[in-house]
């Protein structure tokens, strides 16, 4: 009996962290990533974007890695189509160092 609520138990387990990783890869997007994207906004809710220069001050900043990504995810078509203006701005800076 305990080895049928033991493996029960691991079936359970296993069927939840499934779920729990499928859910956490849909918005693996660093424009979703609201820490990053931040300091290029004006105000908390993220719908004012700063302007020509604190943008790239800001995106300068930022590490490679987190830039190439970001380049990454605006060669997207359907990621840059939801972040539009973000991801011509980032095309204009050419990925400034």
């Amino acid at each position: 009996m305990n080895t049928k609520i033991l493996c029960m138990s691991a079936i359970a387990l296993s069927l939840a962290t499934g779920a729990a990783m499928a859910s956490s890869a849909k918005g693996t997007s660093a424009l979703d990533d609201p820490q990053k994207m931040a300091p290029f906004f004006t105000d908390a809710g993220m719908k004012t974007m700063k302007s020509g220069d604190e943008f790239k001050k800001a995106w300068l900043a930022m590490n490679e890695e987190d830039r190439t990504s970001i380049k990454k995810d605006c060669g997207d078509e359907a990621i840059a189509k939801q972040h539009d203006n973000f991801c011509k701005m980032t095309k204009e800076l050419g990925g400034a160092n």
